[in-house]
């Protein structure tokens, strides 16, 4: 087991205590629409009102078909208060008409197909590839993309160069796991501002890099 792994390993057991991703939570249902959904609303918007929302939404609407049947307005509705509550009603729309249209009702299951959807980068992809269908991918946010430079696991500019130096130094069968660990991690312990270094399993091997005060 290389360094990096058992690091991981550890951050791994930590975020275990903490309160799971609200996508995390909806991607036990195995149904990649709902994934999809749930990460378009997370954008911008924190936890609890992503899983109310996402809830609220799926006892209407929770498929394609039923989507569509929703005028923008109501959408908005249901969703309101996730940010930017109006452009997600109308980007949830055009992406379920596009599954109908285009994927006979399903979601896509490749990456290239995903980032052909208005409103879907490649985050949004990678984490419905992975919790949706299984599919081994590394999605890099804001957190995994901090927390891993933090670590001195890479050394990179932007979530893109993350995601390409990651895939390079942590197994496949760890990627899906990744992004729901170092997100429950980074929101609860590696914050932005003044981490809580002294309660973290690994502060005996962070570089810490950029950390200029810590708790």
């Amino acid at each position: 087991m290389n360094k990096t792994v058992s690091v991981y390993l550890k951050i791994s057991r930590q975020a275990s205590c903490f309160t799971t991703p609200s996508v995390t939570k909806v991607a036990r249902s195995k149904d990649p629409y709902k994934v999809l959904v749930s990460c378009i609303l997370s954008l911008r918007t924190k936890d609890k009102t992503t899983i109310e929302a996402s809830r609220r939404l799926f006892k209407v609407a929770a498929t394609p078909s039923g989507m569509v049947k929703l005028s923008s307005a109501r959408l908005a509705k249901l969703i309101y208060p996730v940010g930017f509550y109006r452009t997600k009603s109308r980007v949830l729309l055009g992406i379920s008409r596009k599954i109908i249209d285009e994927y006979k009702g399903k979601v896509p299951g490749r990456i290239d197909d995903l980032l052909e959807f208005k409103g879907v980068g490649r985050k949004t992809a990678n984490l419905v590839l992975g919790l949706g269908f299984g599919i081994p991918a590394i999605c890099v946010d804001t957190h995994v993309h901090r927390i891993s430079n933090r670590l001195g696991w890479v050394k990179t500019k932007n979530p893109e160069e993350t995601e390409v130096a990651l895939s390079k130094i942590i197994p496949r069968k760890y990627w899906i796991g990744l992004n729901t660990d170092l997100v429950a991690f980074g929101q609860n312990l590696c914050k932005p501002v003044l981490p809580l270094c002294s309660d973290c399993f690994v502060r005996h091997t962070c570089k810490r890099t950029n950390v200029k005060v810590s708790r």
